[in-house]
């Protein structure tokens, strides 16, 4: 018995750990990819400089209703920006109907008291052009009343929607959003996918780097 166990703490063990890593770094590195294509932010905007082009992009559309809009903001600002915002090509985008800076003006300065909001950029547009926006998303949902959505969206660099194809608390398996509402979402879902997103960065890097080391 007391071999067995050494044969298996030398031999067996590490077979073990290898498989389960292995396999854990497959599903780690692979984020699929739900709708190609969507729009950039200067197609809805002239007065943004914004772009999700070379960025990672979490976008949020908040709506008119000031009171909703802000519990979102916040849980968001708490929960994901300040664990990323540091982090290369992160940016956070809220989409705001035109006409609502000076309403919003006082919740984003109240943001800023307590973060660097430098890579939070806010998007005043019209509601054609807002919803021009979420419908190049190609989700199943549509924007509230008040140009709202409780989900915050993840857009790639190269301006493709991210998200899961197999997730358990959703019909299908898709998940397209993830609840801004829900700081368990953000923590559990949204933010183990971002994480993904920077693991194949981080692996793309170090291909490019060998390939220039072989040339």
């Amino acid at each position: 018995m007391k071999k067995f166990w050494v044969l298996f703490s030398l031999f067996l063990l590490p077979l073990v750990f290898y498989i389960f890593l292995s396999k854990g770094i497959y599903k780690y590195s692979n984020l699929p990819i739900l709708t190609e294509n969507v729009i950039d932010l200067k197609n809805i905007s002239r007065a943004t400089t914004a772009t999700f082009s070379e960025k990672l992009t979490i976008v949020c559309f908040l709506g008119s209703d000031i009171n909703i809009a802000k519990a979102s903001l916040f849980n968001l600002n708490q929960t994901i920006y300040k664990r990323y915002y540091s982090k290369p090509f992160f940016q956070m985008v809220a989409i705001l109907p035109q006409g609502l800076e000076n309403e919003y003006s006082e919740t984003i300065n109240e943001l800023s008291a307590f973060t660097d909001i430098s890579k939070w950029h806010f998007i005043y547009a019209s509601p054609q052009n807002i919803n021009l926006l979420f419908n190049s998303f190609e989700t199943p949902f549509k924007l509230n009343e008040n140009l709202y959505s409780e989900n915050a969206y993840i857009v790639d660099m190269e301006l493709r929607l991210r998200g899961r194809k197999d997730d358990e608390d959703t019909k299908g398996g898709k998940l397209y959003g993830y609840n801004m509402k829900s700081v368990s979402t953000l923590k559990n879902k949204m933010k183990d996918d971002i994480d993904i997103i920077y693991y194949q960065l981080k692996k793309s890097a170090e291909k490019q780097q060998r390939r220039k080391r072989k040339i």
